[in-house]
């Protein structure tokens, strides 16, 4: 907390400003020249901040991220700009003007709130997590939209909201990473109630949730970005579908949905075709590999792996589609010789249903580059068989 109060001081905030773009390489020297003029602690805590402005670029972007306040938790854990937006803007088109937002963090998502319009009282039990909220409402002029209430989310009253978005905590600080729901902080169950009791409910919970604890009651959505996974919401309440499944596709924000009744059964396995499709992970996730095949008029190259194979190449936000050139049972000594045979330089490695790591495999067959040819290898199973597929991506 003093750290924080302390860049918040004319003297901190001009100091900030002094080391924004320190390298971490020479911090030590930085440290050393600033400390004959300010205090050790104030030059400690500017320059720890500007490290966590420095990772906070990729999900906040420059503007943002060099104006906000950040944790090194909240770094983790925040939702990228990005997403936190779509949601914002759905819970707007939903007819949202108010939403407690309960497990804030450092106030990612009511940032994204505040700017679709939306009022928010962000709740968190951290005080340094709600020190940095505030400082961030503040920092980007949407302290009149967003009030920052330090306390304990299972006693704050949300009656009045029009929605009740909960973020619970899946990492811990002995343990990392938190697979049991019930493990969440708040639990997973309790979540659920509180969203339960809103016009709208809206839970952010961990991609990897495995279907059969989802909610009957629940829309469940899945999110990527630029092709990697970001999130899992379940949204409750109004409008919302039981027991439907969707993925969503940013930036081009692509949307695929079923309903209990409209799922499709798996697809079919047949022999690799002239092309194999790579669904976008959120497909994956959500279990919609079925809706995305038919689309394709394609089928699975194994009942157990979600590449879908087909003889045309046809245009999907779903799925990467690649040209194959080459069918081989794996065999490292083959690849060598075939990467060398046709100067490839760039090898890309893409697994599914094998235990090979891509990076030890490239150290294997391509030690040093042979040319400037590029291509793509997909370790995998065919029909049960551990399988090289090679091709390259249809452009």
């Amino acid at each position: 907390m003093n750290d924080l109060a302390s860049l918040l001081t004319p003297e901190g905030r001009a100091l900030l400003d002094e080391v924004r773009d320190t390298d971490p390489a020479h911090e030590l020297a930085v440290a050393t020249r600033l400390r004959r003029e300010h205090p050790a602690e104030l030059v400690s805590a500017a320059l720890g901040q500007a490290r966590l402005r420095q990772r906070a670029v990729a999900k906040f972007g420059e503007r943002d991220a060099a104006r906000m306040f950040f944790t090194p938790n909240g770094v983790e854990q925040s939702t990228r700009a990005s997403v936190a937006t779509y949601r914002a803007e759905c819970l707007h088109a939903l007819g949202v003007r108010s939403v407690a937002d309960l497990c804030c963090g450092i106030g990612g998502d009511a940032i994204a709130l505040a700017r679709a319009g939306i009022r928010v009282l962000a709740v968190d039990r951290d005080p340094l997590t709600c020190a940095a909220a505030r400082a961030n409402a503040d920092a980007l002029g949407l302290a009149g939209l967003i009030e920052v209430r330090e306390a304990d989310v299972t006693e704050v009253d949300t009656a009045g909201y029009d929605a009740v978005f909960v973020d619970p905590a899946r990492r811990s600080s002995r343990r990392g990473r938190i697979f049991d729901p019930e493990a969440y902080s708040p639990p997973l169950s309790w979540a659920v109630s509180a969203a339960l009791g809103a016009p709208l409910g809206l839970l952010k919970i961990a991609p990897g949730i495995p279907h059969e604890t989802i909610p009957e009651a629940a829309t469940a959505e899945w999110v990527s970005d630029g092709g990697d996974v970001k999130e899992a919401m379940l949204w409750f309440g109004r409008d919302v579908t039981p027991g439907a499944r969707r993925a969503t596709l940013l930036p081009a924000r692509a949307g695929i949905a079923v309903t209990p009744d409209s799922a499709l059964p798996d697809p079919e396995v047949r022999p690799v075709g002239r092309y194999v499709y790579e669904p976008d992970g959120a497909v994956i996730r959500a279990h919609l590999v079925a809706e995305v095949a038919a689309e394709l008029e394609g089928g699975l190259i194994d009942p157990t792996i979600a590449y879908i194979t087909a003889d045309e190449a046809r245009t999907t936000p779903y799925a990467t589609a690649y040209e194959i050139t080459d069918r081989l049972p794996f065999n490292v000594k083959k690849l060598k010789a075939l990467l060398r045979e046709r100067e490839v330089g760039v090898l890309t490695v893409k697994k599914r249903g094998s235990a090979v790591e891509p990076e030890e495999l490239r150290r294997k067959t391509l030690p040093k580059p042979h040319g400037t040819a590029s291509l793509t290898v997909f370790l995998t199973r065919v029909a049960g068989a551990p399988t090289m597929l090679l091709g390259h991506p249809v452009r």
